[in-house]
């Protein structure tokens, strides 16, 4: 939720259509919908595992994108920093459920699907960006840093997923110790 909000923030900067304003803030009310229905509604509720999400994600993840992109950023305003701070933000965001899927050793059908769709956009985002810097000349270097970068923290719980399929276990997969 704090990487759409902080990234939406030019909601409030400037005007560029109806399409993009409503789309951005239907986007965030689905965000903010879904979190609120995961955490205090039921039926939803009831799988959230309070006692096993112990990561500390504003001690480490904020601190780190804030690091992350003063390093590597677009430009040196609040929005650009800020916009960098989200792509960065975006990047670090699966820490946690990589660190969640170790600690539960087993994931579910359903699971791991949702994380290897979401691997496969981000790898599939570099290859748009490829496309883009060959066709349009577009490049920028902190959504390609912190693309790979989140790709790569993706890459062993891919191969995994990939690996159970080929070994025919569609329903869960079994993290290694």
């Amino acid at each position: 939720m704090l990487v759409f909000c902080v990234r939406y923030m030019d909601l409030f900067m400037y005007f560029v259509s109806v399409y993009n304003t409503s789309m951005k803030l239907i986007f965030i009310t689905c965000t903010a919908a879904s979190i609120y229905l995961m955490r205090y509604r039921l039926p939803y509720c009831t799988t959230y595992d309070a006692l096993g999400d112990q990561f500390p994600h504003i001690k480490v993840l904020v601190p780190i994108a804030i690091v992350c992109a003063v390093i590597c950023h677009t430009d040196w305003t609040a929005w650009g920093l800020s916009w960098s701070f989200s792509i960065w933000l975006e990047a670090l965001a699966f820490i946690p459920q990589i660190v969640m899927l170790h600690k539960m050793r087993v994931v579910e059908n359903l699971t791991s699907h949702y994380v290897a769709f979401l691997g496969l956009y981000r790898f599939f985002y570099i290859l748009n960006w490829i496309y883009r810097y060959h066709y349009e000349g577009f490049f920028c270097w902190t959504q390609t840093i912190a693309a790979i970068v989140q790709t790569g923290l993706y890459v062993d719980f891919l191969y995994y997923y990939f690996k159970s399929l080929k070994d025919g276990k569609p329903f869960r997969y079994e993290i290694p110790v």
